[in-house]
């Protein structure tokens, strides 16, 4: 699972004790060198300039997950704003490019002209890949956003990849916002896509939103989707779950798509997307395919003892659930059941835990969520001095407040209260007069609310 090269002039690289930025390591490493990255955090936007390198957390010492939480690249002041990527592999990496162990954080996007002649966008607001075949493995991507203003539409919030074949492994996808592809956009591309948790990003309605996985158009490799768990995803407008855009063919097996909210009730939609041994809440046309609540226990999106996924995945030997050490016909643990596939992101040949109590699923019930008509964005630049910016979306009519508070809960600014009109929405934040330190803002606009957190230094 962890690729590391053998090698003989290979080095690893330490940060910080020999050098003190992620990014100086990687333009000092050649060819198969490692750079090995102790916990905290790294207020980065990192580029891999075509180094074919592994860049990791000391999480592949000893699966020890708290090396993932720990240690974290955190993208939200970038050098040049329109360069607000987390993390972007574009240099013609090959398979030998890792990037496994971190939490991808505060990430806004990059501008760039599509590569196919659709204009100005900004994408990849954690991770953006493009002629490249990295692997992205063990990775909690979250809480990023392509921002929007002055581009077309902005897609990818997690992850944003084009023109290549990329392997996408054992990752927790979740928080992140965009106007579409909010977790990841799969844009003339392939790849293999494996035992991802994709929850909880929230989408806007451009180009049909499809807020888990946005898939557009064709390459003359395939998409390989197979055991995901791709739930309580929300877009404003559009299909909420995958979206097989213009065509876009792709395979979906084994995965869990269920309590993705939108104006539709559907979960997936494209004419060309296969989809088989899968649990898709409302149904979906394919052998194997099943519409039951997965059931799910109360952390992580694990599968409880009597989910109807647990042995439901393809039954070929091909798609088994790992054995368990002395009993060869049950699964091991986060599996369930005998060795045949459960569907969702803890079965199959590459099931293992993610993290520890990092994404709480809470009840079945929470997993149907009503749309709520509205994204509030991740301020930018954050961390700020002193004055940031705030967006918001409406896709309705609505008197609207949005307030800004201490750690303590007291009000210190009332940035709208007033009735807005649908569509995009700017304000701009100056907190000269306040101290340093964490705030947090508040959209509110009928029975809904929404926080997020922002810290000035001063």
């Amino acid at each position: 699972m962890f690729a590391f090269c053998s090698n003989v002039n290979a080095n690893i690289r330490n940060v910080p004790s020999q050098y003190s930025t992620i990014q100086s390591a990687i333009n000092s490493s050649s060819a198969h060198d490692t750079v090995l990255v102790q916990t905290g955090t790294y207020f980065e936007n990192i580029n891999f300039r075509g180094r074919n390198i592994v860049l990791t957390s000391r999480f592949y010492q000893n699966n020890e997950f708290s090396f993932i939480q720990n240690t974290v690249i955190n993208g939200s002041t970038p050098v040049y704003p329109d360069t607000g990527s987390c993390v972007i592999i574009s240099g013609g990496e090959d398979s030998t490019c890792v990037l496994q162990g971190f939490t991808i954080t505060g990430g806004t996007g990059t501008k760039w002209q599509d590569e196919h002649g659709a204009g100005l966008y900004r994408e990849g607001g954690g991770i953006l890949v493009a002629y490249s075949n990295p692997v992205i493995q063990n990775n909690i991507i979250t809480g990023n956003s392509a921002i929007p203003g002055g581009v077309t539409s902005t897609g990818g919030g997690g992850l944003r990849i084009g023109d290549c074949y990329c392997r996408v492994f054992n990752n927790i996808i979740s928080n992140n916002t965009a106007r579409y592809g909010a977790g990841i956009v799969l844009n003339y591309t392939g790849g293999e896509y494996r035992n991802n948790v994709v929850c909880r990003n929230y989408g806007s309605q451009d180009y049909g939103a499809g807020s888990g996985f946005w898939i557009n158009n064709n390459y003359s490799r395939p998409k390989i989707i197979e055991n995901n768990t791709i739930v309580s995803n929300s877009a404003i407008a559009g299909t909420p779950g995958v979206l097989g855009f213009s065509g876009a063919q792709g395979s979906l097996r084994n995965n869990i798509v269920w309590g993705n909210t939108s104006i539709t009730v559907t979960q997936i939609s494209g004419s060309s997307l296969s989809v088989t041994y899968s649990d898709v809440q409302n149904g979906y046309a394919g052998a194997g395919n099943i519409n039951l609540n997965p059931s799910f226990d109360s952390t992580n999106y694990y599968l409880s003892i009597s989910s109807p996924c647990i042995d439901k995945g393809d039954s070929s030997t091909a798609y088994n659930d790992p054995p368990e050490q002395g009993n060869p016909t049950a699964a091991k643990w986060p599996s369930r059941g005998s060795i045949r596939n459960d569907m969702g992101a803890y079965g199959g040949p590459g099931s293992r835990v993610i993290a520890n109590t990092t994404v709480s699923a809470g009840s079945n019930s929470e997993l149907i969520i009503q749309d709520n008509g509205f994204i509030l964005y991740q301020n930018y630049p954050n961390p700020f001095n002193p004055s940031t910016k705030i967006n918001f979306e409406l896709n309705f009519s609505g008197f609207v407040t949005l307030k800004v508070f201490d750690v303590t809960g007291i009000e210190v600014a009332v940035l709208v209260n007033e009735k807005i009109n649908p569509g995009n929405h700017s304000v701009v934040f100056n907190a000269v007069e306040l101290p340093g330190g964490v705030y947090f803002y508040k959209l509110e606009t009928g029975n809904f609310s929404e926080s997020r957190k922002m810290l000035l230094i001063k």
